[in-house]
């Protein structure tokens, strides 16, 4: 529809009265057209305000040379209705800025919309009125709205950042800024540009700029990975899936990671060759596509430095192959960041575009921009003459967009602004507490801008929709986060950002690219569809963290966090609960052994150490196997002696193998693992006098092993946490060896069965109550159960070496590790108590596959090392894990019982 029109058509809105809805909306691109078709269809008087001229949202003003999206298009569209994708076609793999507003318009049409959005027309204030409990709007252009409900649909990047240089409005030039390209054809042709800036639009726009201006020189502060996108006709392999079976295809992309239909990669970088890396690399660079590189060479390309530089160095490759000059090819190669991190730009021929003659590299880290004068643009080291100056600077994303549209004001007064001063504050990346009926779609806290957009708006859009409908049955007029929901989700962003590598780059999706922003990782990383089943659940559970009033209602509110589990372990559970696994105490002692090892096969490999050796050493009665693991440094080592988990009937030397290759890694000591005698074939006290006999022989073999001589120490896990204090305790009464420290993780401590976490935790995590019976009744009869020999916290404690006792919060054995950490503390054993929240008890073991417990083991390695006399050690791809708030290390004084 021609702007004409449609301005004349606002103008018809234009009325001194107000205008009564049930919702309003602000924004008409993606997400604004298909709330405004729900409401419709739900019964819902709704009206969209738009600023434009016409739909379109973010494609209507990003109209700049090479402006694409970076999904392919048959996944950025529309899946509401299969009679619109019958419907329309797309041309090519990834579509042009003026296809996707063609798209958006033939929408419009299609469903009849226009009619209800209101063009031209900017909210100027919208204030919440308690004693209607409606949100009062006021525009620049037409009546002043009342609604019930007011939706923000305003995208995530359509606030554009103003250039931060000095002399801008000086230069005599024309100027354009990639986010606010004008709608008539810019002309390039024989005139000197500078383009500033080399993100998405930058990469975009430059190789066509090239290609028309007599001299590009291109101003750059920070390199960007880039991609080429390799576009074309859509490929005939995803158009066959996608009509093969078109509702799979949506709904696999629905519950995706990120909105678009692969599947989650389970091979680690370490798992593969030089040359399989490669070969995974070559395919995934022909493909052309940014999700398939993002996600699908190794599953820690997006969670661990050392396997995200080995792609980012194949990137690297890339570049230095394609441009000639070394050192343009050096500026252009990121080095400051992870790859994907940052956003990485989908190109067409970006970096063989500085091959040509015409085009000039400007590196401002090396020469920074002093001012822009009026006919050019000077460097701390030369100026530039120029006829067109391009601003490809970005936006001010997610919070800017909401910000920028006009002051909101919700409960008493509190401005959205106030806020939101120390950064965006949100539920489920919807609402804001204190702020009633207002609501965001894709909003700072939702996966948004880390997703197919497409998926994650109509998941958005579904859900408020829905629950007004649910509402609107039940009589309620309101609804609110509460604070408590909203720090929740706070905590549960922060533990999502630990998993991934957005925390270590300055970018747009922590704020960093605008002055004097609040920063912190704004996108929720943890996946669309762990994102969509949390929605699930707020709105299955009665509305888990919402207050909800209505006249003729009693007031509704199911406080609360909806997610106490650390990201990583939730999708663990689930999957163990989608597994319906029998209980292990039902299969008996040997079918219980065949299922935990067919069990471990499936697991990640632990990651490489200087060297893994098998052996036997003399036990109570008899020989034990064991594996030693050995740092790639040069020795002797201080040791460790490690005992397994199991409840003393299963596992074996192998079973903990990735946890002691990890601490081996980080601590740079020797792991000894030890094999003890297993129950029912070997009752109590075996167990335990095996682990003592082994780590007196492990201390007096310490040199043979490669190992320092003098102290030793030990560690354990649950039942081997058991036998790592028990051998304390006899090691202190028979006169040796000596043991310099003690870590106990997620330890039996005590018989008893009567603490609070028995019963909170008694299923649902692995290891139940009932296992904990099946296993103490095969390993100790009730008679000898507080002998100390099984319940170390009945014995005498003092004299012990110093330990660390670590806990998780969802387990059974919780509180009698929190008491044995008090009880030592109250003998005057210097002891810390590490208390990692989130986490169920096999957790922290559970190397690779639950990443949230790096910086529980980070500090369990620097425990160790504290009780070997060594030195802190940070191991690369530790970085920022010490701002993981899942653990709270903490010593206990000794008056702590």
């Amino acid at each position: 529809m021609p702007d004409a029109t449609v301005a004349a058509r606002a103008s018809e809105a234009t009325s001194s009265t107000k205008q009564q809805l049930d919702v309003a909306v602000v924004g008409a691109g993606f997400a604004g057209l298909y709330l405004l078709h729900r409401l419709r269809k739900a019964g819902f008087s709704a009206a969209v305000l738009e600023e434009a001229g016409d739909v379109g949202g973010t494609w209507y003003w990003n109209r700049y040379p090479g402006a694409r999206c970076d999904i392919q298009t048959i996944d950025y569209s529309y899946t509401f209705d299969p009679e619109l994708e019958s419907a329309w076609q797309w041309s090519e793999k990834y579509a042009t800025q003026p296809e996707i507003l063609r798209y958006l318009g033939f929408v419009a049409d299609r469903y009849e919309l226009r009619r209800d959005i209101r063009f031209q027309t900017k909210v100027t204030a919208a204030n919440w009125d308690q004693a209607t409990e409606r949100w009062l709007l006021k525009t620049d252009n037409g009546a002043t709205i009342s609604c019930r409900y007011y939706i923000m649909a305003t995208g995530c990047l359509s606030a554009p950042k103003p250039p931060e240089i000095d002399g801008v409005k000086d230069f005599k030039g024309e100027v354009y800024f990639t986010g606010r390209w004008p709608h008539e054809e810019v002309k390039l042709a024989g005139k000197r540009v500078a383009v500033i800036g080399t993100g998405s639009s930058g990469i975009q726009s430059i190789p066509l700029i090239s290609e028309q201006a007599a001299q590009l020189t291109v101003f750059q502060r920070t390199p960007n990975f880039a991609l080429p996108a390799h576009n074309g006709p859509a490929p005939a392999e995803r158009i066959a899936m996608l009509q093969g079976d078109r509702a799979g295809y949506r709904e696999q992309a629905r519950w995706s990671m990120a909105g678009v239909p692969y599947p989650q990669q389970t091979a680690v970088s370490w798992q593969l060759s030089d040359a399989e890396r490669r070969e995974r690399f070559e395919q995934a660079w022909a493909t052309g596509d940014l999700v398939y590189i993002l996600t699908q060479l190794w599953a820690d390309q997006g969670v661990d430095v050392e396997g995200n530089a080995l792609l980012a160095e194949l990137i690297l490759e890339k570049i230095r192959a394609t441009v000639k000059d070394p050192d343009t090819a050096a500026a252009l190669s990121p080095h400051d960041h992870p790859f994907g991190a940052k956003r990485p730009g989908l190109d067409t021929n970006y970096y063989a575009t500085y091959n040509r003659p015409n085009v000039t590299l400007v590196n401002l880290r090396q020469e920074p921009i002093k001012q822009i004068t009026a006919s050019g643009i000077t460097t701390d080291k030369r100026t530039f003459d120029v006829d067109v100056i391009v601003f490809a600077t970005g936006f001010d994303a997610m919070t800017g967009a909401i910000m920028a549209v006009h002051p909101i004001t919700g409960r008493g007064g509190k401005s959205l602004s106030d806020v939101w001063a120390h950064g965006p504050q949100t539920y489920l990346g919807l609402t804001v507490a204190g702020f009633p009926n207002l609501f965001m779609i894709t909003g700072p806290g939702s996966p948004s801008v880390l997703s197919n957009m497409a998926v994650s708006i109509e998941q958005h859009v579904d859900w408020v929709v829905d629950r007004l409908v649910a509402m609107r049955e039940a009589g309620f007029t309101t609804v609110e986060a509460t604070d408590t929901a909203q720090a929740g989700w706070a905590r549960h962003m922060a533990d999502c950002a630990t998993l991934t590598l957005h925390r270590l780059a300055n970018t747009w999706y922590t704020g960093a690219n605008v002055p004097g922003k609040a920063q912190g990782v704004m996108p929720y990383t943890g996946g669309v569809g762990p994102y969509r089943s949390i929605c699930n659940e707020v709105a299955n559970g009665g509305m888990v963290g919402f207050r909800l009033t209505g006249p003729n209602v009693s007031e509704q509110c199911n406080d609360g966090e909806v997610v106490r589990l650390q990201p990583d372990v939730r999708l663990v559970l689930g999957m163990l609960a989608e597994m319906n696994l029998p209980p292990i105490e039902s299969l008996g002692a040997q079918g219980a052994r065949d299922f935990l090892n067919e069990f471990n096969k499936g697991r990640p490999a632990g990651r490489p150490v200087g060297e893994a050796v098998d052996g036997t050493l003399q036990g109570a009665d008899g020989p034990l196997p064991y594996r030693l693991y050995r740092p790639a440094t040069p020795g002797p080592h201080p040791i460790v002696v490690y005992f397994h988990g199991g409840g003393w009937v299963l596992g074996d030397e192998q079973s903990d193998d990735p946890f002691c290759r990890d601490l081996c890694r980080r601590t740079g000591m020797i792991f000894v693992s030890v094999g003890y005698r297993h129950a029912p074939e070997h009752r109590f006290p075996a167990a335990a006098e095996d682990g003592y006999a082994a780590t007196r022989w492990i201390a007096e073999h310490a040199a043979d092993l490669g190992g320092r001589p003098g102290p030793v120490m030990v560690a354990g896990w649950s039942a081997g946490g058991n036998i790592a204090a028990v051998t304390c305790q006899l090691a202190r009464d028979r006169g040796g060896p000596e043991i310099s420290g003690q870590l106990l993780v997620c330890p039996v401590t005590d018989c008893t069965f009567d603490r609070p976490s028995y019963t909170d935790n008694a299923t649902g995590y692995f290891l139940t109550r009932s296992l904990m019976y099946w296993f103490w009744d095969i390993y100790c009869s009730p008679a000898d159960r507080t002998d100390p020999r099984a319940s170390p916290l009945r014995g005498k404690l003092d004299g012990l070496p110093p330990a660390l006792v670590a806990i998780c919060e969802f387990d059974p054995l919780r509180d009698e590790g929190v008491a044995y950490a008090e009880a030592l503390a109250t003998a005057g054993v210097p002891v810390e108590q590490l208390k990692a929240r989130g986490h169920f008890h096999s957790s922290l073991t559970m190397v690779d596959v639950v990443i949230t417990g790096v910086s529980v083991r980070v500090q369990m390695a620097e425990a160790l090392r504290r009780f070997a006399g060594l030195a802190p050690e940070s191991r690369q791809g530790d970085e920022g894990v010490r701002s993981d708030r899942a653990a709270s290390p903490h010593k206990i004084d000794a008056a702590a019982g």
